[in-house]
This record gives structure tokens, C-alpha cells and sequence, in this order.
């Protein structure tokens, strides 16, 4: 049965609705429930980890029996899983729902499966519509299901022979003005704001994303690694957001915590010993060289080792875009797939 255009409608409120719920270790899901007659009856969306999925919100709203023969449009698969909560989809066969339009298949090796689960039930199920929409909506939450730990960006500026900072540490500001802005959108944009303790002890960071003078709305939470202490009146314990500190060098523990608690972009930023650190252990993502066109000479490189012995082990990158910013140039790449290298 084609989707119907009350159907498509629906689709789009059900979007528009998800976006209320919590980027976090959820996704975002929105739905909405129709009448035999096409005509909206409830609405819902999920609120975060522990609160009803956004069918079960949209059900809870429904006297009993209202639901029966009723159209269920939900941005993702309803699960069939009892976490939390229980399976969505055995709650919409429950209330007597007919059918279900849904936008993208649920990923989960647990929570996955919905489908089928009412399809055995003799519901009538469509699955695609403005799946595109949908998988923009929650694409950094599918990209932790498939990388099993957050999204990440390494980030370092430059000068062009390879240089982080001059002889005597200093290194504000190598880039200009349209890149440090570059970047704080960028921060912004990200769940956590990454710096070893060495970074901290240098240069006092606040790791804030700004917009001039002006904080931006949404703040990254400042993590940082290493074990030295971070001295109690550093900037970054003036953050708006709860800074967490981790005294180890393992960065898969890291990563694995910051999944834990619903992070989905982490945006490393330094220094040189952190940021090749996630590089030499593949944990890189995405990439951010911001080039400026100054020398500087010396000993202070914006990379330290990252496990390249000889030539043959060289980690190699592909460019998505190059982007000028004022003078400088941001180099955006990811690393190579085996395939990719092969070509």
C-alpha cells in the first residue's frame, strides 16, 4: 500500500516533534498516530534514556480502544527490545494499531527487528518514507551504533612547516581570525571538547565555543586527559558545563565512559601528544589541519609520533574539502579506508 499523502504529512510533524527529545544515548524519535480517517489523534516523542519511546508517548495519550485500526508514522523502526522501557512494537500491536509508517530501520542488534514483529502480527508496515530526513535527524547517533563509541575529530593548527607553536611554547595565534571562528563553530557543534593536561598547564584554556565575546548557546563539555592535576583555578573549571576529568592515557576507556553518557561528537583540540595519540591508535574520525602561512622553525611540531616507522606505514588521508578561511586553509579529511588506498 502506497504511503498516503495524510501519511507523508504525518511524517514531517513526526520529525518536526523529535526534535524536542535529548541528543544523548537515545536517539531522537518522534510519532504520530492517525485515525482510520487520516486525521491526527495523538502525538508524541522520546524524552531521554528511562521515559517512554515516542510510540508508547503517543499511545499513553489515547483513551483505551482509541488506537484500534489507527496508523502509527514513527521516524524509526519501533523497537523490539525491553530495555528501559518495553517493546514498542509489541505495545502498538497491544492498542489495536492497523498499520505503521516508519522512516529508517532500527540498527540495534537488540532493538532491531520491530518489523518483522509486526508484520507476524498481521499489521500492515511501510518502511522508507523521508528516510533521508530521518537519517539526517539522528546521523551521529547511527554513527555511534556503528562505530561503538562517539564520532571523533582531531583538530590542529599549523604553521606551513609543520609547526604548533615557537621555540618558546608560545602559539597564539598561529591561525587568523576567520579560522579561530571556524573552529568555535565547530566546538559548538560537538557534545565534548578534548585537551590533554599538558595543553591545560600551557595555555590555561577555557574551552568554551564563542561568537566574538558571546558565548555560543550550546557548549561542548571540557574533558580532560592525562594524569596531572588540574590546578583548582584553571579557566576551564569556570565553564558553563560540568568539566570531566580522566587520569589515565587509555582512550578507549575514555571513549567508552563518554558513550556511557550520551555523547555523540568529541572534538579533540590538543595538544600534539593527545591528538597522536587518538591518531596512532585509530581513533580518529575526521580531521581538521588548519594552515597558516607563517615559518616558525623549531622543535615544536603539531604531531608527535603516531606509530609511522617507514613509509610503507604512512597513515593516509582523504581530502573531503579544502576550505579557505581568510589566509589560512583548512585541510577537512578522513583517514583511508584499505579499499580507498587500494585506488
Amino acid at each position: 500500500m502506497a504511503v498516503t499523502e495524510a501519511e507523508r504529512d504525518a511524517m514531517s510533524r513526526a520529525l518536526s516533534l523529535a526534535l524536542n527529545g535529548p541528543r544523548g544515548l537515545n536517539p531522537q524519535v518522534g510519532a504520530v498516530i492517525l485515525s482510520a480517517a487520516g486525521a491526527v489523534i495523538a502525538e508524541g516523542w522520546h524524552r531521554g534514556a528511562g521515559t517512554p519511546h515516542a510510540e508508547v508517548d503517543a499511545l499513553s495519550k489515547l483513551a483505551p480502544g482509541q488506537a484500534e485500526g489507527a496508523t502509527a508514522v514513527v521516524t524509526l523502526e519501533p523497537c523490539n527490545h525491553t530495555g528501559h522501557t518495553g517493546p514498542c512494537a509489541q505495545a502498538l500491536i497491544d492498542a489495536g494499531v492497523a498499520r505503521v509508517v516508519y522512516a529508517l530501520d532500527d540498527p540495534g542488534a537488540d532493538s532491531g527487528g520491530g518489523a518483522r514483529r509486526l508484520r507476524a502480527a498481521g499489521l500492515d508496515v511501510e518502511c522508507g518514507e523521508q528516510a533521508d530526513a530521518a537519517h539526517e535527524l539522528i546521523a551521529d547517533w547511527l554513527i555511534v551504533q556503528r562505530l561503538g563509541r562517539p564520532h571523533v575529530t582531531v583538530k590542529w593548527a599549523q604553521s606551513l612547516d609543520g609547526r604548533a607553536a615557537a621555540s618558546d611554547g608560545t602559539s597564539q595565534w598561529i591561525s587568523g581570525p576567520a579560522a579561530r571562528a571556524d573552529v568555535h563553530r565547530r566546538r559548538a557543534a560537538s557534545d565534548a571538547i578534548v585537551v590533554g593536561t599538558g595543553t591545560v598547564l600551557a595555555d590555561d584554556p577555557s574551552l568554551t565555543a564563542r561568537d566574538g565575546d558571546d558565548l555560543h548557546a550550546r557548549q561542548p563539555v571540557p574533558v580532560v586527559i592525562g594524569i596531572r592535576a588540574t590546578p583548582a583555578n584553571a579557566a576551564l573549571r569556570r565553564h558553563p558545563r560540568e568539566p570531566l576529568f580522566y587520569s589515565t592515557h587509555d582512550l578507549t576507556a575514555v571513549l567508552a565512559d563518554l558513550r556511557a553518557r550520551g555523547f555523540q561528537r568529541v572534538f579533540v583540540e590538543g595538544g600534539p601528544a593527545l591528538i597522536s595519540a587518538f591518531l596512532a591508535a585509530g581513533l580518529a574520525d575526521t580531521v581538521l589541519a588548519y594552515l597558516a602561512p607563517v615559518l616558525l622553525g623549531g622543535p615544536r611540531v603539531a604531531l608527535t609520533d603516531i606509530g609511522v616507522g617507514t613509509i610503507a606505514d604512512v597513515r593516509r588521508l582523504v581530502i573531503d574539502e579544502w576550505l579557505p578561511l581568510g589566509d589560512d586553509l583548512l585541510a577537512v579529511a578522513h583517514p583511508a579506508s584499505a579499499l580507498e588506498e587500494r585506488h
